[in-house]
């Protein structure tokens, strides 16, 4: 019997039971979680202190609790009216309380329906992305008001994108992404949901150089942002997510759309009922949009200046004035501003039509003798940015410079027609057009306290930005004449001085010729004036011998201690004007005889103050004994016979314009009518003005257009008639200008005296004292 042979199974390994599998299996995703969260917390720790600058740099605390954001600085005139503003990015904050609550309803059912619930990061809207984005509905990302304010506010994904990691494809936008969960997180801890719901609605761009509500307001509906209604506010938080795509001007069916949306959203969560949803969105979009820009507002030519000056200012104590929204409050008066803007375009109006016919068929650019100036356009486009760009581009093809500066463009230009007009135009087409128009400045100031109250620098600051009060400087003519006079004045001379009406040679001296002044009419008369009548005539020959007499040196220093700061060259011919000032200066000058013998600055800024409303700068008028208080008066005295003295330049205030209260005046005209003058004066506001064209060989032909007296007198004529329709409301006087706190020296009661108590030799006998070798038979 064969033994039986036993074989033992194979061994194989136990299974392990089901149990025993999912409790590995549980262990195991455990254990990753755990890293994930650890790694996680690692990482936003990391994040949170910029490890080793991998992750780039985070708002330190104190940044956190004033985060800043650009706000505009706001300029005001004296009366409160806002002017215009100065910014990069178009922003004026709002309080909470003034906001609508249908604003607030609308943002929040459509950015983010559970902002009061969450604390900066909202788990259950990022859990729903996926779902939205597997169905196509991708109505809005996973980022809370608050992540968007911490983005906004700290710029996330641009300036604090400068770790080492930041350029890691992948890596940068969860670095983003983290960091504004952190910021998020940290907002809501420092500000109440009211406060980051405001930071929002302020910061957010909504286009068209809009930025926060209050600018969007204004921009699109020319409202307040408490005035918009229920469709419009739904239409402000449609812009908000797309400023560009969903922009109602230029996408106005899309923009329905997504206005249409948000109140769907706003009806689904409860803010809005089914009747006030139809209502709405059956509504059309009704905008009434214009852009702030720098061109528009009161006063532009007055603000560009003021800026120089602020931006000095902020410069030196560290300010920014395009973003710290501080408040500038200015000595313009509104009303005053707009009568002169308005008496400008009037008279300027006129005097274009006039000029255009004057001219009609010729070119106008004329040398001293009447002559065309040879090439005066193709020198002149030489000094154009758009010359000196195409030589850049073209330095070596003069041909291709030539092509294209007689290319013609669509382009819009400036007219008295409407303000603007587009026409088909080549550069030297557009530079002849702007060529034949005549330009003007207007300033008038205070002259107690220095406030500039009214500045009008051009004739349109969109298309011509040249400064005629302040920038500009051209010779005054006669206007520089009171110099002459106040020199005499001071010296002893009286008002009512008299002297022949003959000529005055003045020798030549060093290569000048000899200079002998003629009057306007162009012949002396050999008449005796008053040198008050003189003045007011506004005679040459008077002129030249008071001038002979003190020495161009004396008139110079005059000048100077009258506020001219302009380069004035001593020579014969100073007394009528031939150093170019500005009217800025002159308008200062002459408020020094208003002044009782004050030099007062011509101030433009009173106070700065931050955006809480604090004051960081307040400024007080700089002042200067220039002369005597006796010498001042007698010189408005003097001005004044230009529209009281039978013969007065300025005679048609009194008899054209009707004005019966005391006006002290000078007209000024320059050789060949090339630039136009008028300085008026009443006890508390001097106003100085000027015309002509841009080159001084463009101008009228004849006296009869030219003259200080008939193209510029008019604007003051205007401005003073509206001043003193409304002067109780303004707070101008009618009063006559103030006698001397002490008695007279002298008497100026010219039917008395023929000299005044300084002078009372009379004429017959002061006339057998004149050389007569210095008097022609023709002067007789």
């Amino acid at each position: 019997m064969s033994p039986t042979v036993s074989r033992s199974k194979p061994a194989f390994r136990s299974k392990p039971n089901r149990p025993e599998r999912f409790a590995a299996v549980t262990r195991t995703l455990w254990v990753l979680f755990g890293a994930a969260v650890l790694g996680a917390i690692l990482f936003v720790l990391a994040v949170s202190i910029n490890f080793l600058n991998l992750f780039g740099r985070m708002p330190n605390l104190r940044t956190l609790e004033n985060p800043k954001s650009e706000l505009a600085s706001e300029i005001y005139s004296a009366d409160g009216v806002l002017m215009g503003k100065y910014f990069r990015e178009n922003r004026t904050p709002v309080e909470y309380q003034d906001l609508p609550q249908h604003l607030i309803d609308g943002l929040l059912a459509t950015e983010d329906v559970r902002f009061a619930d969450h604390s900066g990061i909202d788990p259950k809207g990022m859990a729903a992305i996926p779902y939205y984005m597997v169905s196509g509905r991708v109505r809005r990302g996973s980022s809370t008001l608050t992540q968007q304010v911490a983005k906004l506010l700290f710029r996330t994904r641009e300036d604090l994108n400068d770790g080492l990691l930041n350029d890691v494809r992948g890596l940068r936008m969860l670095i983003t992404k983290t960091k504004e969960w952190i910021l998020a997180v940290r907002l809501e801890r420092n500000y109440t949901k009211r406060e980051i719901l405001r930071m929002y609605l302020n910061t957010a761009e909504f286009g068209s150089n809009a930025f926060g509500i209050h600018t969007a307001a204004k921009t699109f509906f020319n409202k307040k942002p408490q005035q918009l209604t229920l469709e419009e506010s739904a239409l402000m938080v449609g812009v908000v997510n797309g400023p560009s795509w969903f922009n109602p001007v230029r996408n106005p069916e899309r923009s329905k759309r997504r206005r249409d949306w948000v109140l769907s959203q706003m009806r689904k969560y409860g803010y809005i009922d089914e009747p006030a949803y139809a209502a709405a969105v059956a509504k059309p979009i009704k905008l009434d949009y214009k852009v702030e820009n720098q061109n528009e507002g009161i006063a532009p030519y007055f603000r560009t200046e003021v800026s120089k000056m602020l931006r000095e200012w902020a410069k030196e104590t560290e300010r920014d004035l395009y973003a710290d929204g501080l408040k500038i409050y200015t000595t313009i008066d509104s009303r005053l501003q707009k009568y002169a803007e308005t008496a400008v375009a009037d008279h300027m109006k006129l005097q274009q039509r006039w000029f255009d016919a004057h001219w009609k068929g010729q070119q106008p650019w004329r040398d001293e003798n009447g002559k065309l100036i040879p090439n005066f356009l193709s020198t002149s486009i030489k000094r154009t940015e758009r010359y000196r760009s195409l030589q850049a581009r073209y330095p070596d093809h003069p041909d291709s410079v030539k092509y294209y500066l007689n290319k013609k463009y669509r382009m819009k230009v400036f007219t008295w027609q409407g303000g603007e007009k587009e026409v088909l135009m080549s550069p030297m087409d557009s530079l002849a057009y702007y060529k034949r128009l005549l330009h003007a400045g207007f300033m008038a100031m205070n002259p107690l306290n220095g406030q500039v109250r009214a500045w009008v620098g051009g004739i349109n600051y969109k298309y011509i930005k040249y400064d005629h009060v302040k920038q500009g400087k051209r010779q005054p003519g006669s206007t520089f004449k009171p110099f002459v006079y106040v020199a005499a004045i001071d010296r002893g001379y009286s008002p009512c001085y008299q002297r022949p009406d003959i000529a005055t040679t003045f020798p030549a001296v060093a290569g000048r010729p000899a200079y002998t002044p003629k009057n306007f009419e162009g012949s002396f008369s050999g008449r005796t004036f008053t040198l008050r009548q003189a003045l007011a005539r506004s005679m040459n020959s008077i002129t030249a011998w008071l001038v002979k007499e003190i020495g161009p040196e004396t008139i110079v220093k005059y000048a100077q201690r009258l506020g001219i700061t302009s380069p004035i060259e001593a020579v014969p011919a100073v007394g009528f004007g031939s150093s170019d000032v500005s009217i800025y200066e002159l308008a200062g000058a002459y408020s020094t005889f208003v002044n009782k013998g004050v030099w007062t600055a011509p101030m433009m800024v009173t106070r700065i103050e931050d955006k809480n409303g604090n004051v960081l700068r307040e400024f007080v008028p700089q002042t200067k004994e220039a002369l005597n208080e006796e010498t001042a008066y007698l010189m408005t005295y003097m001005m004044r016979g230009a529209v009281e003295e039978k013969g007065g330049t300025s005679i048609i205030l009194r008899g054209g314009f009707g004005f019966q209260n005391q006006i002290a005046a000078k007209t000024g005209t320059t050789s060949n009518y090339s630039d136009a003058w008028f300085m008026g004066m009443t006890p508390d506001l001097v106003c100085g003005m000027w015309v002509g064209g841009e080159d001084r060989s463009i101008h009228f032909r004849t006296g009869a257009y030219g003259q200080g007296s008939r193209l510029a007198l008019p604007i003051y004529g205007v401005f003073m008639k509206q001043v003193y329709k409304h002067n109780k409301e303004i707070g101008i006087s009618t009063a006559d200008f103030p006698m001397p706190s002490k008695p007279l020296d002298i008497e100026i009661d010219c039917s008395r005296y023929y000299g005044g108590t300084r002078d009372t030799i009379p004429y017959e006998q002061k006339l057998n004292q004149v050389d007569m070798q210095d008097i022609d038979d023709e002067d007789i």
